[in-house]
């Protein structure tokens, strides 16, 4: 194909309104898939009660979209320079619509989290293709405000998404109940996909190599050692097999290092990223970050409606100033505070973090079952300020010492990596939460519930305590080497 320089209009001239509708396709697509991330925790206790299922099916509701959602993103990334950035989006939005609907209609727990599964490797093909779709449409003086665009999706769900999912739940449309907040994808995706048929640009790479399937392959067994008996291990009583298997995943993980170190092209995870302590330092606080943030929302929804009686939509409240605070402050940490002050904001994001999780102990032994919407909110707020101010800005100084060559690979795995540490969070916090809830009804039963619920908060402390001391890894301030002139090796064609 012949090469071309990337213009003011964009890739072989596309017009403005174009390309903007384009961006309006992608961005909706993702939102698609980020929503789903957090939409469900709120109806997470009804789910339970409509399906009987158990806890371990509600900790893979959540776990088993983020997992595949995880471990595929790159691979997605790869398919999509191989066939073609806009099939691959395509294919992944149609699979996305069939498997919401077949997760709509599941009978049973089980079947719920193998479509759950589905559909995160839906996103995972999608996803990828955005920024990548992005980058070949606009030159990159050009790229700022749409990367910005797309980066805010993640903001955007996070804060809407219990809101949303209390909204739709407890309308209950045709008394769908909470089938419907995976229906609702399907007229909006279909919409989108006929929009992406015509509107997307088709584009791929020519200098794109061979899928990792080994690397993938290994990379998901070593998480699913870990995960799967958390996930189980209350119910099955831990038997022996699951200590085993927590066990093996250390072994499984080090066979997927040997051979990411062997693969000289498109390794999954390329190790040489991990000589530059920013990288490592940053992925260790995102993959904690986000274990902290998903482990606790499940505990927290749970809790709220399951042993203090909160109603889908008071819950929904809850739970949705974390996300109204968490964009605003993130804002803040990226164009005033971050500047000024450099890795000083994301460790006292992290401490206040911490004062958020603590605070929380201390609302549930002061209070027990007598707290209230107001009481919570403290607590709420300043973990969204927390979160904000850290895992936002901590994802430019992970990269600021990794080579303009090298940027790309980085940016993919931290960004694969967030839904890691959801998966991890949610089992590991959800394991050590249904271990501790009561059984069975008592007089006391609220208040053992509320001392569960105080000191399942520990870990995720603990977690965020070793982010902490990981980001002492990051630089002090954070810099941006000069990138080189980028072309594309393709023309995008309308069509």
């Amino acid at each position: 194909m012949a090469q071309a320089e990337l213009g003011d209009q964009g890739t072989a001239g596309a017009p403005a309104k174009r390309r903007a509708a384009a961006l309006t396709v992608l961005v909706v697509g993702m939102l698609m898939d980020l929503l789903d991330t957090s939409i469900v925790n709120v109806a997470l206790p009804e789910i339970q009660a409509d399906l009987d299922a158990s806890s371990s099916a509600l900790q893979w509701t959540v776990a088993g979209y983020a997992l595949p959602f995880a471990i595929g993103m790159i691979t997605g990334g790869r398919l999509g320079d191989l066939f073609g950035r806009k099939r691959i989006f395509i294919i992944g939005l149609a699979l996305f619509v069939l498997t919401s609907l077949l997760t709509a209609v599941a009978q049973t727990g089980g079947q719920l989290v193998g479509f759950r599964v589905a559909q995160g490797v839906a996103a995972a093909l999608m996803v990828p293709q955005v920024i990548a779709t992005i980058q070949v449409m606009y030159a990159p003086h050009e790229r700022a405000r749409p990367l910005t665009v797309a980066a805010s999706m993640y903001a955007i769900s996070a804060m809407t998404g219990p809101f949303l999912g209390a909204l739709l739940t407890e309308s209950d449309i045709a008394g769908m109940g909470w089938r419907m907040i995976f229906l609702v994808n399907i007229p909006v995706g279909i919409v989108v996909l006929i929009a992406a048929v015509y509107l997307l640009p088709d584009s791929k790479s020519e200098t794109a190599t061979r899928l990792d399937l080994t690397g993938m392959i290994l990379a998901a067994v070593a998480l699913l050692l870990l995960l799967y008996p958390l996930a189980v291990g209350h119910e099955e009583g831990w038997p022996l097999w699951t200590f085993i298997c927590m066990a093996l995943s250390l072994p499984a993980l080090a066979i997927f290092v040997m051979h990411q170190r062997g693969q000289a092209t498109s390794p999954l995870l390329p190790i040489q990223l991990f000589r530059h302590r920013s990288f490592t330092g940053g992925l260790t606080i995102l993959v904690l970050g986000f274990a902290t943030v998903y482990g606790f929302f499940l505990a927290f929804t749970v809790y709220l409606q399951t042993y203090e009686g909160y109603s889908i939509m008071r819950a929904g409240v809850a739970l949705i100033w974390w996300g109204l605070v968490a964009p605003i402050f993130g804002g803040l940490a990226l164009n005033v505070l971050g500047p000024r002050f450099g890795r000083r904001v994301v460790q006292v994001g992290l401490l206040v973090m911490i004062l958020a999780l603590f605070s929380m102990m201390l609302v549930m032994n002061e209070y027990g079952p007598d707290a209230g919407s107001g009481i919570l909110a403290l607590p709420m707020v300043l973990g969204g300020i927390g979160g904000g101010l850290s895992l936002v800005l901590v994802v430019d100084y992970a990269i600021s010492d990794v080579p303009v060559t090298e940027a790309g690979s980085a940016s993919g795995v931290l960004n694969a990596v967030q839904q890691v540490g959801a998966a991890i969070g949610v089992s590991a916090v959800g394991a050590l939460f249904f271990d501790l809830v009561p059984e069975e009804m008592s007089p006391t039963f609220q208040q053992e519930a509320s001392d569960a619920f105080g000191l399942t908060m520990i870990l995720p402390i603990c977690m965020v305590a070793v982010a902490l001391v990981a980001s002492f890894l990051l630089p002090r301030r954070v810099s941006h080497p000069e990138a080189p002139p980028t072309t594309v090796e393709e023309p995008v064609t309308a069509g």
